[in-house]
């Protein structure tokens, strides 16, 4: 396949380079520029910009319904399982190859995608999230005795997340993801905004419960990712070794320096934070929910201001959950009114590759990686409006596969 008369942009940050042909056999990236060979399918891409298949390091596929309703049995399985079908479809509609989903779901969604039983993107993810009883992800009602959480998990599709209360529960939890294929971990270390039974002050979970985890995923070649809001908890995470958090509300210049020494990488996470100050009741959360969001909004713009200048690895998530994920490009338009629209591609592609190990195989356009490649009509870069509209998308390829194209006959 041979992509003519784009205007590429490599996703490293470089200039984009108007007219750069792309060959692609094998589902890799063959070559840049040149003449096509012969027999090459040729695709026109005059007048389009294009860029590596975008990358959402923090989504949550499995959470794709009324989040009410979802967690206290008001939904049969088969719409919960519509809905997630749904999501992933849109989500590649939208250009975004690859996901990390970081809490939700287990190894049968990331199955049927990789088959090809479900159209989707590339999916990283880490099983249930791990929390304590009563903590951000225990998102039960108040009156349900904890030991009813796990019935709420489907298995082979979903699992919201596991309890832990010491280390040995953890090690066991853990073990348990990863036999259910989970690639990473999270962990919980201070309570959320979604949340029913915690304050964004909560720290969650100790050192030592903590480390268990580092270990086991240590053990497996992985790592562990933290949500954390307030800068107690993830100093304790920190210190038990974790190489990632995200949103990072707090983070401030002491904070990202620490990041920094210790290459912990962050992802901020705006999309979702500006979604609940709009209307949380769309979502299917009570208002009250937009009051404790108030403060992550402005705490997030500071905090990425701080990674950048301590040098910490800064990626991009748009953490959108329950119904309507279809504006998951929103992520790279908010970030591009904070930094620019260059910074917020390469988040969104090298930097977010980088932080899922994955760096070797896609996240840049250059030869040997995956054909992950995405053309916009227009150019995102001086109009970064574009990266939210999915229209705009006009042409997905993944892994060497069209999986869209709409461009103009």
């Amino acid at each position: 396949m041979w992509l003519a008369g784009a205007t590429v942009a490599d996703g490293t940050g470089a200039d984009p380079v108007a007219g750069q042909a792309i060959l692609v056999e094998d589902g890799r990236i063959a070559g840049l520029g040149g003449t096509p060979p012969p027999g090459a399918e040729v695709l026109d891409c005059t007048g389009l910009t294009l860029v590596p298949g975008l990358i959402d390091a923090h989504v949550h596929l499995g959470i794709s319904s009324d989040i009410a309703a979802d967690t206290g049995y008001g939904l049969p399985a088969a719409e919960i399982a519509a809905d997630m079908f749904a999501n992933c479809a849109q989500t590649l509609d939208a250009g975004f190859t690859t996901v990390r989903d970081t809490g939700g779901i287990d190894g049968g969604l990331a199955g049927a995608v990789a088959k090809g039983k479900i159209p989707g993107p590339r999916i990283l993810q880490c099983g249930p999230v791990q929390c304590q009883t009563g903590g951000h992800g225990h998102l039960a009602s108040g009156w349900e005795p904890a030991h009813l959480w796990a019935g709420h998990g489907i298995p082979g599709l979903r699992e919201l997340s596991f309890l832990s209360d010491s280390p040995d529960q953890m090690r066991g939890n853990v073990r348990e993801a990863f036999r259910r294929g989970a690639d990473f971990l999270k962990l919980c270390v201070t309570g959320g905004v979604v949340s029913y039974h915690d304050k964004l002050s909560d720290t969650q979970f100790t050192v030592e419960e903590i480390r268990v985890a580092v270990e086991e995923a240590a053990a497996r070649g992985t790592y562990v990712t933290v949500h954390a809001h307030n800068n107690a908890g993830l100093r304790t995470a920190i210190e038990a070794g974790v190489l990632c958090v995200e949103h990072g509300t707090a983070i401030d210049d002491e904070m990202a320096a620490l990041m920094a020494e210790r290459g912990v990488a962050h992802v901020p996470t705006l999309t979702v934070v500006r979604d609940l100050l709009k209307d949380a009741s769309r979502l299917g959360l009570p208002p009250e929910m937009a009051e404790r969001a108030k403060g992550a909004w402005q705490g997030q713009l500071d905090a990425i201001r701080a990674s950048r200048a301590a040098g910490v690895r800064v990626g991009l998530g748009s953490d959108l959950v329950g119904p309507g994920q279809d504006h998951r490009g929103d992520e790279l338009v908010l970030r591009a009114e904070a930094e620019s629209p260059m910074a917020a591609l390469v988040a969104a592609t090298s930097v977010n590759a980088d932080i899922l190990g994955i760096a070797d195989e896609t996240g840049t356009i250059e030869v040997g990686k995956k054909a992950d490649l995405v053309a916009f009509a227009g150019d995102p870069l001086t109009s970064p409006e574009l990266f939210g509209d999915r229209e705009a998308v006009v042409l997905v390829v993944q892994g060497g596969r069209v999986v869209k194209d709409r461009r103009a006959s």
